[in-house]
């Protein structure tokens, strides 16, 4: 066994992509509309659904508005300089809501974004 996606819905599936993508720097892997079920499905991720875990962003047409509760935490990716990869993602236009710096009671350095819709995810740097 082993993990093949995690799948998040979203607002404005454009707006997702573009986060993903560009500012994140995935690739679109596939994407496909289901005009009778009304939704859009696009995986993104750093490598193909065979290589590795991917993320399902989930478009559900006309929905304009999802709670994200309280029970998801974040998804964690490694980049080599959380630094950075902050200030690069703030030159995309992305949101860092916590700067990179050590992690409380630790010293591996981690950073904070949100994606469109208020998802986070984790920059942990890599050590070397």
């Amino acid at each position: 066994m082993r993990i093949l996606h995690t799948m998040l819905r979203v607002v404005d599936l454009e707006k997702s992509l573009a986060f993903y993508t560009r500012v994140l720097g995935m690739k679109l892997l596939r994407r496909n509309d289901y005009p009778d079920g009304k939704f859009t499905l696009a995986f993104v991720g750093y490598t193909d659904e065979a290589s590795g875990a991917v993320i399902e962003l989930t478009h559900n047409w006309g929905v304009e508005k999802y709670e994200l509760g309280n029970a998801f935490g974040h998804i964690a990716i490694a980049v080599e300089d959380a630094y950075a990869a902050c200030n690069k993602i703030k030159e995309l236009g992305g949101n860092v809501v916590r700067e990179a710096g050590p992690m409380k009671h630790g010293s591996t350095v981690i950073a904070f974004v949100e994606d469109p819709d208020g998802y986070k995810i984790e920059l942990i740097q890599k050590k070397g």
